[in-house]
């Protein structure tokens, strides 16, 4: 499946906080040689991006990245969905130590993408996934990094989770999917709320009214790349270049110019993961 083509340019630069550039388009696609895809994305005003490894593998991988290109900062951490394959296996606690020990590393800004599945994940593998939360949970704040969520279909007890264990100083979450209700409940706990591509989706009115009623000092944009590509583009391969796409979706949702939207953007990324 062939790439969109490139959006005009931001007028100002901001970053990807989330994608897998070690993940392969789809079947039949090749991999974009990393160099290739940073310099695609500064082209349009995203110089740098925040590359998420979800699984042992992809945690290494990510830290490797991160080491070998300056636009580059990794988060680390195991998939929801991952750990109760881990736990069947007996696996969970030494997975958690390994990346329990990639957190440490000075390129590492995040623990994620952490949280919990109630869409991929049935009831049998719910306790996993939450001692493994949990244990995230811990290990961003001691590490003192921020905290990046993946909650699908399980607001509420993402929330709790949250709540009982005390949430680390930063907390981002990771294509926001809530209600308007929930994004003022987060916004008034000083959570980040990032949004992707799903943003621009004609069916997705309820995460407009969320973005609306979101403060633009807690606002984050990602593309989940190489999943999400924003409208008109849904379903081709994305990549952190169409992060424009999104942001002028946001600007339009706020009711805010464009570059002062992507002057907030940047701010706000440089608090939640510090410079690059």
């Amino acid at each position: 499946m062939s790439r969109p083509p490139a959006p005009e340019p931001l007028p100002l630069p901001v970053v990807d906080t989330h994608c897998h550039l070690d993940i392969a388009d789809g079947p039949g696609d090749a991999w974009w040689p990393v160099e290739e895809a940073l310099a695609a994305s500064a082209a349009v005003g995203v110089p740098r991006v925040v590359q998420v490894g979800c699984d042992r593998p992809g945690a290494r991988w990510a830290v490797r990245c991160a080491e070998e290109h300056e636009a580059v900062v990794a988060a680390v951490a195991l998939h929801p969905n991952e750990a109760p394959l881990l736990a069947a296996r007996g696996e969970l606690d030494e997975a958690l130590a390994e990346v329990d020990a990639l957190a440490a590393h000075p390129r590492v800004r995040a623990v994620g993408e952490t949280g919990l599945d109630a869409f991929r994940t049935g009831p049998e593998g719910r306790a996993a996934q939450e001692a493994s939360f949990r244990a995230h949970i811990a290990m961003a704040k001691r590490h003192g990094k921020a905290l990046q969520i993946h909650d699908r279909d399980a607001h509420d007890d993402v929330l709790r989770v949250l709540e009982e264990e005390g949430a680390p100083e930063r907390v981002v979450f990771h294509c926001f999917s809530g209600d308007a209700a929930m994004a003022r409940h987060c916004a008034e706990r000083g959570y980040y709320l990032s949004f992707a591509g799903t943003v621009t989706f004609k069916n997705a009115q309820p995460l407009r009214d969320a973005l609306a009623v979101t403060p633009l000092e807690r606002v984050l944009v990602e593309t989940d790349a190489p999943y999400l590509a924003p409208m008109p583009y849904r379903g081709r391969p994305n990549a952190s270049y169409l992060v424009p796409l999104t942001v002028r979706a946001l600007a339009a949702g706020l009711g805010r110019d464009l570059a002062e939207v992507c002057s907030a953007l940047a701010a706000n990324t440089e608090r939640a993961f510090g410079a690059w």
